[in-house]
């Protein structure tokens, strides 16, 4: 501060600006869509891309009543950071990650997961949000168990997984896998 203006602040540590950056939230109540869109927003960005998972209403010819999640919050949120970073990293135009997914029950129409993120143009910011839904289900201590009409249900393990360990396979549309 300066003695002429005794009204300026401080400027920002690094890791002040790091955490205005991200809204991470692993909880029973989530943020909305437009709230997410409302936090990545930002002037330098002329792109904001996002993703939602809705809870649909069947599964494999049976009717789905509601999806249960469980989780540890601190480590889940740990990991939604770590996500945030490596993305970050990937995509380093992204100026702003919104990345939030709910624990308890999630019934049928409602948001479980919801992922933003702004960068200047549309391109990372398309590509950012697609790799952040793919390694969340991937990595993020986060289970789903399955409800069913008459209260028959399943933990459901994602097809990233595979024996508790990271099984995503990525293939360009036009290679094959060997």
């Amino acid at each position: 501060m300066t003695e002429n203006n005794k009204n300026e602040t401080a400027p920002s540590s690094l890791a002040e600006k790091e955490e205005q950056r991200y809204l991470i939230k692993v909880s029973e109540e989530l943020p909305t869509l437009e709230e997410c869109h409302a936090f990545v927003n930002h002037p330098a960005c002329g792109a904001i891309s996002s993703f939602a998972g809705i809870t649909r209403d069947n599964f494999d010819g049976k009717t789905v009543t509601k999806l249960s999640y469980e989780g540890y919050v601190p480590m889940a949120e740990k990991q939604l950071k770590k996500l945030c970073d490596n993305a970050r990293v990937k995509y380093p135009s992204i100026e702003r990650i919104a990345a939030v997914h709910i624990l308890g029950d999630c019934p049928v129409g409602d948001a479980s997961v919801i992922l933003a993120c702004a960068s200047p143009h549309r391109r990372d910011a398309l590509h950012c949000v697609e790799y952040l839904i793919d390694e969340l289900k991937a990595r993020i201590p986060i289970w789903k168990r399955e409800v069913y009409e008459g209260d028959d249900s399943a933990w459901k393990e994602n097809v990233e997984w595979h024996d508790g360990k990271p099984n995503r396979i990525m293939v360009k549309e036009n290679e094959t896998q060997e």
